[in-house]
């Protein structure tokens, strides 16, 4: 592993940017009649926000355990974020709900290819 020293941390650190970090949650109306619909809807929602830039990464959740069903990273602040998922058809239909956290990042960071 690379040795990292203080003043490279020091470096780094002052290249930091602001991100929203979303956890999506399934709720109770993930089972309900036309809600596979308005999910497919939600993903082709996602894809356009991360087409026009303000959507870095978005990751659903292999199905599992718990209710989680995926987390985001925004570009965009906290409040900017937060009407973007209460206008989500997903989060109306009380099928997700969300929490909303500010994290903080190095721009150009991406999921491994």
């Amino acid at each position: 592993m690379t040795a990292i020293t203080d003043d490279y941390m020091q470096a780094m650190l002052k290249t930091t940017k602001l991100y929203t970090l979303i956890i999506l949650r399934r709720a109770s109306g993930r089972s309900d009649p036309g809600a596979d619909r308005i999910v497919w809807e939600h993903g082709r929602r996602l894809l356009a926000l991360r087409r026009d830039g303000l959507l870095s990464i978005v990751c659903p959740l292999v199905k599992d355990e718990s209710d989680v069903a995926g987390i985001c990273i925004f570009n965009t602040d906290l409040g900017e974020t937060r009407r973007v998922m209460d206008d989500d058809p997903t989060v109306k239909a009380g099928i997700f709900s969300y929490e909303a956290h500010v994290l903080s990042g190095f721009p150009g960071d991406s999921l491994a290819k």
